[in-house]
């Protein structure tokens, strides 16, 4: 399919666009390659719904799709939170003609979600927040940020809900949205400070995280899934004893707080992953060879 859509992008005439599971990416991925470097305009509609609780869960674990994507040269990545993000990324995929363009969009909404964006604030009715690859969804009302929340797709309105209770709780925890890391890497370095802050910070995503330390930090923490596993039950978000609730969010941040001198007591967590591990061996060496 992929390269049926190569060959339309070169004949002109058509926007072609295509839809496949996240995890087919695999087999799309020579066609994709040859897209992006003849810089044709092709766009991808991807489901990932192999990570998402739906009825008969997750079949294939699409675990590093996402990472070894963001990976490739010339390929913007687009994985909305809301269905506002959802248009507003395809609003960037339709203006985008030097490259091709991938939406990675989950099927099934659970009801807390949808509770949980509903409650999304929507101070910026006619701008096109995504244009930008990363902003504040909401920051702390009252007190200055402690925490910085930051999530993708949908971990953003499981996201939020961490972030309420945390209000809740007295700390000041900012939301972060990032649905296309390289627009937002394309920023100036000026408005990436400014949205991530220099509190901690907590990346929030339903895959790998191979490549989060640039957002992150040497400080960060990441709650994803960085292995394969058995499948969910529907209705549920749990993958090799790892679980992306809100509860679990805010127990890790005030891990990260109390690491920090300024949080309640609890495990400390230095750049732990949610089910306990470290994510390679030695992270001191991988981010020094990640800054060379």
């Amino acid at each position: 399919m992929a390269a049926l859509l190569n060959g339309i992008a070169l004949h002109g005439g058509f926007l072609p666009c295509g839809a496949a599971t996240f995890v087919a990416v695999d087999r799309m991925r020579p066609a994709l390659r040859f897209a992006a470097m003849m810089k044709r305009q092709v766009i991808y509609f991807l489901t990932d719904g192999g990570l998402s609780p739906e009825e008969d869960g997750p079949a294939w674990l699409p675990v590093e799709q996402l990472a070894s994507l963001r990976a490739m040269p010339n390929v913007a990545v687009f994985r909305p939170a809301t269905r506002r993000e959802t248009m507003e990324c395809m609003e960037l995929a339709l203006e985008r003609t030097n490259g091709p363009s991938l939406l990675t969009l989950c099927p099934f909404i659970p009801a807390s979600d949808m509770a949980a964006d509903a409650s999304m604030p929507n101070a910026h009715p006619l701008t096109n927040l995504c244009a930008r690859g990363g902003y504040v969804v909401a920051d702390s009302p009252t007190l200055p940020r402690q925490v910085t929340l930051i999530a993708t797709g949908q971990e953003v309105a499981t996201a939020r809900a961490a972030q309420l209770l945390l209000c809740e709780q007295g700390i000041g925890a900012a939301l972060v949205s990032l649905p296309c890391w390289e627009l937002f890497a394309a920023q100036k370095i000026s408005y990436r400070e400014q949205v991530l802050g220099t509190a901690p910070r907590i990346g929030v995503e339903a895959a790998s995280g191979f490549g989060w330390e640039r957002w992150l930090g040497q400080e960060g923490t990441f709650i994803g899934i960085d292995g394969f596993g058995e499948n969910v039950t529907a209705g549920t978000r749990q993958v090799r004893n790892v679980t992306i609730e809100p509860e679990h969010i805010v127990a890790r941040a005030l891990e990260v707080l109390h690491a920090h001198g300024n949080g309640p007591a609890g495990t400390i967590g230095n750049r732990r992953h949610d089910d306990g591990d470290l994510p390679f061996p030695d992270t001191s060496s991988r981010s020094a060879a990640l800054q060379n």
